[in-house]
């Protein structure tokens, strides 16, 4: 579910009906082309510019709080949406994204509320039809959030009933199914957002994780390699078949070695796949990281007194920023998505963004860093030596180094299991022991490793390790 951008119908009745002429249609057109383009920086003038020259028109007031949204600013987007809403309450569209930015605001109900609006008053022309269908559709992945799947179900069944050729409606469908444990149902719902839908890779990708989650990897496996099929050398199928065989007893085949990290491509692709709703999916899942690795930096180096150089080192959409800027008299960070990036610089927090690999990014940052933060992002590595390598090169003496992984299962950490291991769901849990040996192996002093829960996935917490470590100050000891 996303906040839509793209100009409608009803938009463009709305200006009609109130402009003697077509230089207000113009200029909207012209703005929501920005918006829909990201191109934030040039799209946020253009429509503040048409609302000093038309005060309170209704559909520049709606796009200026989808694009409040875009930055993060939840609270103006909803005030502007429902500004526009009291001028044409009957317009489905700006109801249907006053839903998912309530949503994103945890205000499930209202969210609710806004959606099954929209579905009432979509009963017009196709734009409104169209549009009343996708809050069906996005009401259906409400409720299955709310655990309420009988009404998750039938709002779904009733958006394939209204547009048989809706492929995201078929999809939420079939992650509905796939989570109650219907899954020939799933699949065959899967199957026909697939054909309808054939250049997404991402609701595959989803569907193969949800099935991996109900235990049934050797059928994933098996989509997997029809996916690959399809287009060899996929990289997220790739890295995906890889997860799913290693952590199961599906039968691997030649070339199926498990990888020593996920690929720079799988991380690509993955990330700018869903760059849009990165932040929404992980509210949904009670994210923790950011905030964790925040206090750890606290409690390491005393109250924030903007004096640090930091990096974010895969800062993603820029998550760790508002909670690390009071520290920094620099932030910089660094990430291999450009679609992340792109979110991440709308927050205007960090002093300098780079698109690159988190370890070349270290390597060339030689002693430039009093603080070296990672939340989420070594769980996409296996042996972490070389991250760590480059993590102490580019920190200052006495320099801390914060980052989270997910914690290998106790009872692989007591076995004869390697200490770090690719799961089903594409990333890499750790072991304590191998944590403390490889930070010291790096030339770090590692404080206590802190036992967290990361998120949940599944409806079931996720174990990871808040870990903190001291690069020895000039003197030779960590401080």
């Amino acid at each position: 579910m996303k906040v839509r951008k793209t100009p409608t119908a009803s938009a463009a009745a709305s200006a009609a009906a109130t402009v003697p002429s077509a230089e207000l249609s113009k200029a909207l057109a012209e703005a929501i082309g920005l918006l829909r383009e990201e191109r934030i920086d040039e799209a946020e003038p253009a429509l503040e510019s048409i609302l000093a020259r038309w005060p309170g028109q209704p559909d520049a007031l709606h796009y200026l709080g989808v694009l409040r949204h875009t930055q993060g600013r939840i609270d103006e987007a909803i005030s502007l949406i429902h500004e526009a809403l009291a001028a044409m309450p009957d317009f489905p569209g700006a109801w249907n994204n006053l839903g998912n930015v309530l949503l994103l605001a945890g205000r499930g109900e209202e969210a609710a509320e806004a959606y099954e609006r929209a579905v009432q008053v979509g009963t017009g022309g196709a734009v409104a039809q169209e549009e009343a269908v996708r809050a069906l559709s996005n009401l259906g992945v409400l409720h299955r959030k709310l655990h309420q799947i009988d009404r998750s179900e039938l709002a779904l069944r009733e958006a394939v009933r209204r547009d048989p050729d809706f492929a995201d409606a078929w999809y939420n469908l079939a992650i509905t199914l796939l989570d109650t444990g219907r899954i020939p149902e799933g699949l065959m719902a899967h199957s026909k957002a697939v054909a309808l839908w054939p250049e997404e890779a991402q609701s595959r990708q989803e569907i193969i994780r949800a099935l991996t989650r109900l235990g049934e990897r050797e059928r994933a496996a098996r989509l997997l390699r029809e996916w690959l099929t399809e287009d060899p050398g996929n990289p997220v199928a790739e890295h995906m078949l890889a997860a799913c065989l290693a952590d199961s007893n599906a039968e691997a085949s030649a070339g199926d070695a498990v990888p020593a990290r996920a690929s720079d491509d799988y991380v690509q692709q993955v990330f700018d796949g869903f760059a849009a709703s990165f932040d929404a999916k992980l509210e949904a899942l009670n994210y923790r990281a950011p905030g964790l690795v925040v206090e750890a930096l606290r409690a390491t180096v005393g109250a924030p007194q903007r004096r640090l150089d930091i990096v974010d080192a895969g800062c993603g959409t820029g998550l760790c920023g508002p909670g690390l800027k009071p520290f920094a008299h620099r932030l910089a960070g660094c990430d291999l998505s450009e679609g992340m990036l792109r979110r991440a610089k709308t927050r205007a927090l960090y002093d300098v963004l780079h698109q690159a690999e988190l370890m070349h990014y270290l390597r060339t940052q030689p002693l430039a860093f009093d603080a070296v933060v990672s939340a989420d992002t070594l769980c996409y590595f296996g042996a972490l030596d070389e991250a760590l390598a480059a993590a102490h090169i580019a920190l200052r003496p006495g320099g801390a180094l914060v980052f989270t992984v997910e914690a290998l299962p106790e009872s692989n950490e007591k076995s004869r299991v390697p200490a770090h291991r690719l799961q089903a769901n594409g990333r890499y849990a750790h072991g304590a022991s191998y944590l403390r040996t490889a930070l010291a192996a790096a030339g770090f002093e590692a404080r206590p490793l802190q036992a967290e829960t990361l998120r949940m996935e599944g409806g079931e917490p996720v174990p990871g390790w808040l870990v903190t470590a001291l690069k020895a100050a000039a003197g030779g000891t960590a401080t």
